[in-house]
């Protein structure tokens, strides 16, 4: 794989592709929403959460805890066991969240090829196209579905931004086909076939860079108002990145539950 190929790639590619199995959406000012759908003027709060589960056999999991109030929401993520390194530098991993199909993770004979992997194109019908992006900063449409300087990087992170849903995304995940997946696989743990394969994406970029790695449907939480904070977009990588706090003004979640004080990287036993 080339450093130069994986790190300088057209940002349209994996957005165009997943867009096409999902109600198209298009940019706004306000990144998540599309300038063609109304805003929803509802001030009723809501609350999603999902644990995300290994694919490809990337060994990558995680937690996410969405809270909104109307469009206006808050992403919690952690996610550990994900590709550490490219070349000389942090593996960087498109996160999103994914509408419009069946709301569900591909299963591995979603693998149409025979590479042993299931690649984008194959687990789209599955978990839909890119309603949002979870980048760290700026724009959040499907625009910058691979705009992969804007995401986290590394083996285990924790994320947290403010950003907008627009309606038709909010409506697939409260229908609860919403689904978040997280992209990048280390291709030490594919096939030779796999490993040695370019992007269905892009021919500039190695296989193992857009497939999907981790994955898990959004579900209805059952737990109450979030501690007030958190206002900051950011992002943290590293070792520390799976126990850090989250925001100020606290709120956790360790096996899909919330307490005050820390956000904390659910970990558990992930069969080979």
């Amino acid at each position: 794989m080339r450093k130069s190929s994986f790190f300088a790639v057209p940002t349209l590619a994996l957005g165009a592709l997943l867009v096409s199995a999902g109600p198209a959406m298009a940019h706004s000012d306000h990144g998540g929403a599309s300038d063609g759908a109304a805003t929803s003027t509802s001030s009723e709060s809501w609350s999603f959460q999902t644990s995300l589960d290994p694919l490809n056999n990337s060994g990558t999991v995680g937690d996410v805890l969405i809270e909104g109030q109307g469009n206006q929401a808050t992403v919690y993520m952690t996610v550990d066991g994900a590709a550490e390194t490219f070349m000389d530098g942090p593996f960087p991993h498109a996160q999103h969240i994914h509408f419009g199909a069946q709301g569900i993770c591909p299963p591995a004979d979603a693998d149409q090829n025979g590479d042993g992997a299931v690649n984008v194109e194959e687990g789209a019908p599955f978990y839909g196209g890119i309603g949002t992006s979870l980048t760290i900063e700026g724009d959040t449409s499907p625009d910058s579905g691979l705009a992969v300087e804007r995401f986290p990087g590394g083996s285990s992170y924790t994320y947290e931004r403010d950003l907008e849903i627009s309606d038709d995304v909010l409506a697939s995940i409260v229908d609860g086909t919403g689904v978040v997946v997280v992209h990048g696989v280390d291709p030490t743990v594919l096939t030779e076939e796999a490993a040695n394969a370019q992007s269905e994406l892009d021919e500039s970029l190695p296989l193992a860079a857009t497939l999907p790695a981790a994955c898990g449907t959004l579900t209805a939480s059952q737990m109450g108002e979030m501690p007030e904070g958190g206002a900051d977009t950011g992002v943290a990588g590293g070792s520390e990145g799976a126990g850090m706090a989250m925001a100020a003004g606290g709120g956790a979640l360790a096996l899909g539950a919330i307490g005050a004080g820390a956000y904390i990287m659910r970990k558990r036993t992930v069969e080979s």
